[in-house]
């Protein structure tokens, strides 16, 4: 790992940690985040992103057993579904708990995925916490594949400014999205 993907960790959960919002690449596109549990910080990314707070955003987290701190309680099948996802894979969770109230969605339920890429494994890792995750546009635009396509607009509302990946130009597609119901019930929302 070199010594910019340390500084850019350290400098990120410094602003994670403060209340700060960050912009970041994850292991799908780039995304605006702040910490899950902290309601102010959450509000800054709906306002940020021009959006209305009843449209839930997702969290990134991680490791599968951080889940039952967060889910009050998990469906059996959540743990075979991540154990076989070969892409990333968000899955809607009922129940959520610990989180900020108004990162859920009006019926409790919050989106999770359990990152692999390794910046931002190694960022939630250390800041032991739940980050946020949500496409870095302003609501209904266009999601930017990687960092050239992020509206300039967006970038001087945040606090940091990941350097790692930005020179990565390749094209990334939004999770798969599979909603679960505590008895059993799968939707899947997007493929």
């Amino acid at each position: 790992m070199s010594t910019s993907f340390n500084d850019d960790i350290v400098k990120a959960i410094e602003v994670l940690r403060s209340g700060g919002i960050i912009l970041y690449p994850t292991d799908t596109i780039w995304g605006i985040g702040c910490d899950a549990t902290n309601p102010d910080a959450v509000r800054r990314i709906y306002e940020i992103k021009q959006r209305i707070d009843v449209k839930s955003m997702l969290v990134l987290m991680e490791n599968p057993n951080l889940l039952n701190s967060y889910i009050a309680e998990v469906p059996e099948i959540a743990w075979d579904l991540i154990e076989v996802a070969d892409n990333p894979l968000t899955i809607i969770y009922p129940g959520a708990k610990n989180l900020a109230s108004n990162l859920l969605a009006p019926d409790g339920s919050i989106g999770i995925r359990i990152t692999t890429e390794p910046f931002t494994q190694q960022l939630i890792q250390r800041f032991r916490k739940p980050v946020v995750s949500t496409s870095a546009n302003i609501s209904g635009q266009k999601s930017p594949q990687n960092f050239n396509e992020i509206n300039d607009e967006i970038k001087p509302l945040m606090d940091y400014i990941v350097t790692y990946r930005q020179d990565d130009l390749s094209k990334s597609n939004p999770s798969g999205i599979i909603k679960l119901g505590l008895g059993g019930q799968i939707e899947i929302i997007r493929k």
